[in-house]
């Protein structure tokens, strides 16, 4: 794998670990039988398929630092209030759903692990803003997620790990991964536009293109300032581009300020906040038995000691 790093070495601490959860949660929802059930009867498939992963993981990494941040925002965010069409073409969660990533919450916080969420900003602006807390601290930092938005975050020293595919890239690994380095994520996702959550792009600018001109002119704020050049340039359709480029520069702006991941969120600034601490077991043998976990996930739950 091309760029790929291992943070940790012997002569340095081991990395913390920020895990995005909704795509376990969703990755669950949509494999594990619906047909699990919870003491009340509700749907149990997505906290429990998360509870799996979570509890593997912590197994066999065994994080001395590690966060885990959930999304409470998905369409009242301050990116809504900026631009209310964002993540307008997702439907809403079912009740069903928002019942599990709440207890995947609880669980989370039970096991004595820090939990990260909060109604004005998104998982990966909690990640970003505790990824600033520990890297403030010396902290290398492994990201646990395959959401490209999240490499933007990547400085020297750092890794992102998609989980479920064992890979992983650090942040020389975004050009082979991505086509830009982690500076210029948020660029190209201005230039090209999102669909995922409904973020208009340039019409005509597809990824190569967007990251040849944040390459040629050292990021957006140069291709912006040199619409004039990029006619010009050895580039297909290059006065096309320039023209889409130049009729859209207010949309560019506003679209730069939804792709960018915030660092100021409500996040725990001391790093022992993001040791693993004793888990609650009253509270974690209640929430296993009102979700009616098999004994052997029961047992993993129990066993779960925080801290080494």
């Amino acid at each position: 794998m091309s760029g790929t790093s291992r943070a940790a070495t012997q002569d340095a601490p081991a990395p913390a670990v920020l895990i995005d959860a909704s795509i376990y949660v969703f990755r669950a929802w949509h494999t594990i039988d619906p047909g699990m059930s919870d003491a009340d009867g509700w749907p149990s498939n997505a906290v429990y398929g998360f509870t799996r992963f979570l509890l593997e993981f912590l197994r066999r990494q065994s994080p001395r630092h590690i966060a885990v941040a959930f999304d409470e925002s998905l369409s009242g965010s301050f990116r809504n209030r900026i631009y209310p069409p964002y993540k307008a073409n997702r439907d809403p969660a079912p009740e069903e759903l928002k019942r599990q990533f709440e207890a995947c919450k609880q669980l989370v916080r039970a096991l004595g692990i820090a939990c990260l969420a909060d109604g004005e900003y998104e998982a990966d602006d909690l990640i970003g803003s505790a990824h600033g807390v520990l890297r403030s601290q010396g902290q290398s930092v492994t990201i646990v997620s395959a959401d490209k938005d999240l490499s933007q975050l990547l400085a020297h020293g750092d890794e992102q790990w998609d989980y479920g595919r064992d890979l992983r890239w650090c942040a020389r690994g975004c050009v082979d991964r991505h086509g830009v380095p982690p500076e210029h994520i948020a660029d190209m996702l201005a230039l090209v536009g999102d669909p995922v959550d409904n973020i208009p792009g340039v019409p005509g600018v597809g990824r190569k293109t967007a990251a040849i001109l944040l390459h040629h002119f050292g990021g957006l704020s140069g291709v912006l300032s040199n619409i004039d050049r990029i006619a010009a340039m050895r580039l297909r359709g290059a006065p096309r581009i320039a023209r889409a480029i130049a009729e859209r520069v207010q949309q560019i702006l506003l679209m730069r300020r939804l792709t960018g991941i915030a660092l100021d969120a409500p996040v725990p600034t001391a790093i022992d906040a993001y040791r693993p601490a004793a888990p609650d077991g009253d509270a974690l043998a209640d929430l296993v038995d009102r979700l009616r976990f098999g004994p052997l996930t029961r047992r993993a739950c129990m066993e779960w000691q925080g801290a080494a």
